[in-house]
């Protein structure tokens, strides 16, 4: 009896494996899968992550790791491989268990005569109930795209239909393990009436605000990179008194993924052949600003001032008796007069449009007048930045949510009162006229000072000239640039174009005339770092080029001045993120794990793939600088030397380098080799592991530093309670573990032991069990007199900055 029952089982695999189609009465038993006609999506029974539970879903096929697009019974997952979906003659796709119970149905039927019923997975990914050879997707009877999962695809439509009243809108998994609905959403905007604009919630809460939409995409998002030339993008709208839906169009010859992540990310990747691996090309939030709302009502956030968040023109902070906190309010309350009128702020992401009410085919003249009529109006724009493009956008109320956004930005006319605006415009005249009279005194000054001026310029020509030469004689195909070409992007080194300091000196942010954007790392003279260490530098990265190193664009170095140029790190340091409580939540496990194997693989080429064999001697989180896709390239190459091939260690008795991240060996011999940068990595991964400084931690229970907490949760078994605190479970404890067992073995006390850069590599990478770590150095705790390592510990101190010379005892 058993064995036709096991040969129609054995028929319905072998054919389910290469079809596209479920035929009425056709079951798909657990093992079975249905292929799209193209091969691009295949549907069947998988495991997420480390679950036992099995689930139906749909994902691409031959896409290692495997990509889940979508799953049915996420909230019902199956606890064996018991299940089989079935097709009925009534229009119903249903999944049950071996009781027979269902687990999950599509809860669609149909009615009447001549149904040729069949279930088909399209090569977009969609699974679709249709009578026959039905194409128009208004005509299918069941689709899974109508009820999305983590994942957009192509064609996939999110908002809202308003006659059926159904809402569409992406949901994370929980974990990486459970795919069930978790906290956070991808919504489009679908109040009827209200302007169109993207959302990621969480419950009920705004975290990111994408848009609003301004005729071709959505304003106010990250600019995509790390994307082909020739791919085509389209973003569609659709907007009428019916529906309001949102969907992307891509060139059909590449795959896609856009997800929303467990951690309220929302992630797109293209998957790149022949490497066959996803690169991202696109994440949100991405920066403090990202933080929907967080300078309030009438603020505007910049991540390049420091402090982040400030008032608009014509509104100014006032500090709230109630709560003490600060909010922005006119300077100048409007009255509603005839003489009030408008301010235009430039490059800039829209409002809110929750309080905003659109018209269509109204020109911005028009627009202007509708919003001075209407005493409540606060601000007005035409958001439609198409050739052409037409209408009007009137906000009431507060303006929330705005941010300076070069990118994309767009212009914004907000309503002041006609004394406020008097009183700017005055100042914008008399600001003219006080250059214009300091113009006129320095044109005099210098006439009459021209002789000598010209004989000062010629003897600093001369040293210039000379300095310039040293410099050259290393590094010929290293541009220089001019001292007043470097003034002019930095707006004359302006406290506001400032990003921070170091032990180099200050370093600002400019934008050349071209418009490339810049750092300049600007030399200062009570610097203890000098000449040598600035000729290093140049010397040094202008023959290294690895996407995980910084790259040097030129240096300017004119009288008393030394200046490096970089290419521009919007996201700044590491450290900026790592030990900011308030930022530290923006680094998930998935970017700080991406962030370990970059640095590694940017040691790698300084050890060893590179013309140079160079040793960094100050790898720290400061000197990790991070992209627009927080993609890690290490800085700072001032303390940096260069071996020979034939060289593998070299003594010194001028240390240097940052306390925390020294080697042993360093510190008390003044011995350095790649073995001293790997121990400032092992540093480096625990701290990004656990978000903690090295230098300063102290464990309350046993008074152990950061080494000897790693090495004793090691020891315990326990190491994935290193990991920090504001990741949650958002993390893979695989990924965790390996990282700190590498990170170990990195401050292992014995050079020897410490692996080189290539092993490291291959070690995070996964291949081959890890060898256990040794006791590392600097390990101490309370109840130990002596400390492990054979020499004494350096003299602590209260800051973390890079030291120019320390003697090791």
């Amino acid at each position: 009896m058993l064995l036709p029952y096991i040969t129609f089982i054995f028929l319905i695999l072998a054919t389910c494996r290469s079809a596209d189609t479920i035929n009425v009465h056709q079951n798909i038993s657990d093992g079975a899968t249905i292929v799209s006609a193209n091969a691009r999506f295949e549907l069947g029974f998988f495991s997420p992550g480390n679950s036992n539970n099995r689930y139906l879903g749909i994902w691409y096929k031959n896409v290692s790791p495997q990509t889940v697009a979508g799953v049915a019974n996420r909230e019902t997952p199956l606890k064996d491989n018991s299940g089989v979906v079935k097709l009925d003659n009534q229009g119903s796709l249903t999944l049950v268990n071996a009781s027979g119970r269902v687990i999950w149905s599509s809860n669609s039927s149909v009615y009447g005569t001549n149904i040729n019923l069949v279930a088909q997975l399209l090569d977009t990914g969609n699974l679709v109930l249709k009578n026959g050879n039905i194409t128009d997707s208004d005509s299918y009877i069941w689709q899974s795209f109508d009820y999305p999962g983590d994942t957009l695809l192509e064609g996939m439509k999110l908002g809202k239909n308003f006659i059926s009243g159904r809402e569409t809108f992406l949901t994370s998994w929980r974990s990486a393990d459970d795919p069930s609905p978790g906290e956070y959403t991808l919504r489009l905007s679908t109040v009827e009436g209200k302007y169109q604009q993207l959302y990621i919630m969480r419950s009920t809460n705004t975290v990111t605000r994408i848009g609003p939409y301004n005729g071709l995409t959505l304003s106010g998002r990250t600019e995509f990179t790390h994307v082909p030339v020739e791919l085509m993008f389209n973003i569609n709208m659709i907007v009428n008194k019916d529906k309001m839906f949102f969907s992307t169009t891509w060139d059909t010859a590449y795959m896609f993924n856009t997800i929303v992540t467990p951690a309220g990310k929302v992630e797109n990747s293209w998957f790149k052949y022949p490497k066959a691996e996803w690169i991202m090309f696109s994440t949100l939030p991405v920066d403090y600003c990202d933080n929907y709302g967080v300078c309030g009502p009438y603020g505007r956030c910049n991540t390049i001032t420091a402090p982040y968040c400030g008032c608009l023109k014509g509104f100014e902070l006032e500090t709230s008796r109630n709560n003490d906190t600060s909010v922005c309010r006119r300077s100048i309350d409007l009255d509603c007069g005839t003489e009030e009128g408008f301010l235009r702020f430039s490059s800039i992401k829209l409002p809110d449009t929750e309080n905003a009410v659109f018209i269509r085919n109204m020109s911005l003249l028009d627009c202007e007048v509708a919003c001075k009529k209407n005493c409540s109006c606060t601000a007005y724009t035409n958001p439609n930045t198409t050739p052409g493009g037409a209408g009007c956008l009137l906000w009431y109320g507060g303006l929330i949510d705005v941010r300076v956004y070069p990118m994309n930005g767009q212009d914004l006319y907000v309503r002041l009162a006609a004394s406020e605006l008097s009183r700017l415009n005055s100042s914008f005249h008399e600001k003219k006229r006080v250059v214009m009279v300091v113009t006129l005194l320095i044109s005099v000054v210098l006439t009459l000072l021209g002789f000598i001026l010209a004989l000062y310029i010629k003897r600093k020509r001369k040293k210039s000239s000379d300095a310039r030469s040293n410099i050259q004689m290393g590094s010929a195909d290293v541009p220089l640039f001019g001292l007043s070409k470097i003034s002019r992007a930095t707006n004359d080194f302006s406290v506001d174009n400032k990003l921070g300091e170091g032990g180099f000196g200050p370093v600002y942010k400019g934008v050349l005339e071209e418009g490339q954007e810049i750092a300049v790392k600007r030399l200062s003279k009570s610097s203890q770092q000098g000449l040598d260490e600035f000729k290093n530098e140049v010397i040094c990265i202008a023959k290294l080029q690895h996407r995980n190193l910084v790259k040097l664009l030129g240096y300017c170095i004119q009288g008393d001045e030394k200046m490096l140029i970089y290419e521009y790190m919007p996201n700044k340091s590491l450290d900026s993120f790592l030990f900011d409580e308030s930022r530290k939540s923006l680094l998930d496990w998935p970017q700080r794990f991406h962030i370990i194997h970059g640095v590694a693989r940017g040691l790698l080429y300084l050890h060893q793939d590179s013309r140079l064999k160079v040793v960094h001697r100050d790898l720290k989180a400061g000197n990790i600088l991070l992209d627009h896709h927080m993609y890690p390239k290490i800085s700072d190459f001032g303390l940096a030397r260069m071996f020979k091939e034939d060289e593998n260690e070299a003594k010194t008795k001028r240390l240097v380098g940052t306390l925390g991240y020294i080697s042993p060996e360093y510190a008390a011999k003044g011995l350095y080799s790649v073995k001293s940068d790997i121990f400032s990595f092992g540093v480096l991964v625990l701290e990004i592991v656990c978000g903690k400084k090295n230098r300063g931690f102290v464990h309350e229970n046993n008074d152990d530093n950061l080494l000897g907490y790693a090495w004793r949760l090691y020891k315990e078994g326990k190491s994935i309670d290193l990991i920090d605190e504001c990741l949650h479970t958002s993390y893979s404890a695989c990924e965790v573990l390996r990282s700190v067992h590498v990170g170990l073995l990195c401050v292992q006390d014995r050079v020897a032991d410490r692996p080189n850069a290539s092993t490291m590599v291959a070690m995070l990478g996964g291949e081959g069990p890890l060898p256990s770590p040794k006791k590392p150095a600097f390990f101490f705790q309370q109840s130990e007199s002596n400390h492990s390592s054979s020499f004494p510990l350096l003299p602590s101190s209260v800051n973390g900055v890079t030291l120019s010379q320390v003697d090791g005892r």
